[in-house]
């Protein structure tokens, strides 16, 4: 996925998440508009005085948790997703944002839990459908490391190995998969 089609998923996870809410729809707009332009300091700023007054407005945290994470305090943005999954467990986003730090942190294990919470909270979300798919192949990558340590005359593991990291090379030039975050 681009960065063109990340932002245009942004922009509308954000503009679904505050749709009921349209007094706090127009305060989410200006934070995110901040955000995009890179004045994020300001975005944040105003995020943290609108949460001041509304700590529980799920729109504003959920984007909160997405400038966190573009400013790489994973720890922070893993909290923010994190308490907003257990507050509000139907935000399929949410789910999945947990799990792309998860991920980018090497712990698909927990990634892989969060991307089945994402399903069942939303069973037709393609981009959890896709990140599981990932996080499956990097656990499978680590998993055929790990045999080809403990018996290295097996000559079925190099091809497989080779296969999992050429996946992952085609996809973004990494050999490690790229859990996408609504960013």
């Amino acid at each position: 996925m681009n960065r063109s089609t990340v932002l245009t998923s942004i922009m509308l996870t954000v503009a679904l998440l505050s749709a009921s809410f349209p007094a706090v729809s127009d305060e989410i707009s200006e934070v995110n508009r901040l955000h995009r332009s890179g004045q994020t300091s300001q975005a944040m700023q105003r995020a943290d005085q609108f949460l001041s007054t509304k700590p529980d407005d799920a729109p504003m945290r959920f984007l909160r948790g997405v400038m966190l994470a573009d400013s790489q305090r994973g720890a922070e943005a893993t909290d923010v997703f994190l308490k907003l999954t257990l507050d509000h467990p139907e935000l399929a986003e949410s789910h999945n944002n947990l799990a792309a730090l998860h991920a980018a942190a090497g712990d698909y294990d927990k990634a892989r839990s969060a991307l089945e919470q994402a399903l069942r909270a939303n069973p037709n979300y393609a981009t959890a459908h896709e990140n599981l798919g990932d996080v499956y192949a990097m656990l499978a990558s680590q998993a055929y490391s790990r045999a080809a340590k403990l018996d290295p005359g097996n000559s079925t593991l190099r091809p497989k190995i080779a296969l999992v990291r050429e996946l992952f090379t085609a996809k973004g030039g990494t050999s490690v998969p790229r859990v996408k975050a609504l960013q």
